[in-house]
């Protein structure tokens, strides 16, 4: 009934569009599927390849559930390995880091880079043991314009393929030149459907950032795509002069004309959104935790001509991280507020602002791989 409700809100005009009815956040038969049919086989993104640039640097995450870590092999090459041992199955990593060898902190047993057990001690007398049979499982990777991108789904289409249509948006930014400055990862007590609709829509900005950005928003410069993408959906906004962040810096010969001062702010279903400006970016991941709680991680990046300007980049960056933390702490207090608000029996979904139209989206997005 409730996805029944969501496909007539999801294909019609956004005029008569209203929020998802409770039920997408609170229901565990939903979340279920959304494990099943979204984490489980799309596109999920741990982070920037920058952030891993040296061989032996690592990230780890989860998908659906699954324990992974992303590494820079010696051949320069990012990867995807399963983060669990194949003796007793103990988690071999945690965090991030560099590792010149995957060493299991129970047993030993050690792998090299590419998921290859290199070593296992004392297994001598142990029935046909080749090392060659325990290496490390390899997850679906693949790299665009400086994002990493995992998924379990081995048939599901390139990243290059399913996101072309945001290629020319993108591209001339020269992502995977930025350098990463941050990075976190915190829960918060928020189905992650609130998260993602919260990063998604600007009519929020002049109430809930008052005091942060929200009156950097110029409403009339909002851009929506004019069509629903299947893997995706953005808006474009531009910055003027009272800005403190999102203008190109002088250096920047790369961006022309309006893109000097636009910020493109893509959502990739389910859970990679990012907001990239001419001199810096910031994006969020996100994994649910249950129905009620969201594992988010949050980084920052600079553009190269700005982070190479700066006479004191340690100040600066600690200047732009806080700033942009208490963006997230204002962010935080709406998406729990209204995880506890939509659990009242009197909570019913409202309707959308035009300045709301990816939201709908989402719900298209939603309607698609779960009936």
């Amino acid at each position: 009934m409730v996805l029944a409700r969501l496909a007539e809100i999801a294909d019609g005009p956004l005029s008569a569009a209203s929020a998802m009815p409770p039920e997408m956040y609170h229901s565990v038969e939903i979340l279920e599927l959304e494990q099943q049919r979204l984490f489980s086989r799309d596109w999920v993104s741990p982070g920037l390849a920058a952030e891993i640039p040296e061989p032996g640097d690592y990230l780890t995450w989860s998908i659906a559930n699954q324990p992974v870590f992303c590494i820079r092999g010696r051949d320069n090459q990012v990867r995807t390995l399963s983060n669990v041992c194949r003796h007793r199955m103990m988690q071999l990593l945690e965090g991030s880091g560099n590792s010149k060898r995957i060493i299991c902190p129970y047993h030993a047993w050690s792998y090299d880079l590419d998921g290859r057990l290199a070593a296992a001690n004392h297994m001598e007398e142990t029935d046909g043991f080749d090392k060659a049979d325990h290496c490390l499982p390899g997850i679906r990777t693949e790299v665009w314009n400086g994002w990493i991108y995992v998924t379990l789904n081995p048939e599901a289409p390139p990243v290059a393929e399913l996101l072309q249509p945001l290629e020319e948006l993108v591209g001339r930014y020269g992502i995977a030149d930025y350098v990463p400055v941050h990075r976190a990862d915190t829960v918060w007590d928020t189905n992650w459907k609130f998260l993602t609709e919260n990063f998604m829509e600007g009519y929020h900005l002049p109430v809930t950032h008052w005091s942060t950005l929200g009156t950097w928003m110029p409403m009339d410069s909002v851009v929506f795509p004019d069509r629903r993408h299947q893997a995706f959906t953005y808006q474009l906004f531009e910055k003027d002069e009272r800005s403190r962040y999102g203008r190109a810096h002088p250096d920047n010969t790369s961006l022309e004309d309006r893109w000097r001062n636009t910020t493109v702010m893509p959502t990739v279903f389910p859970s990679h959104m990012y907001i990239l400006a001419p001199d810096h970016l910031w994006y969020l991941s996100l994994r649910p935790r249950g129905t009620s709680q969201v594992d988010l991680r949050f980084g920052i990046a600079v553009a190269p001509e700005q982070y190479a300007s700066l006479e004191d980049p340690g100040a600066w960056v600690e200047e732009l991280v806080a700033f942009f933390g208490d963006v997230c702490e204002e962010d935080r207090l709406v998406v729990e507020g209204i995880q506890r608000g939509s659990g009242s029996p009197l909570a019913e979904p409202g309707p959308l602002s035009w300045l709301e139209h990816e939201l709908q989206d989402l719900m298209g997005y939603l309607v698609s791989r779960l009936t």
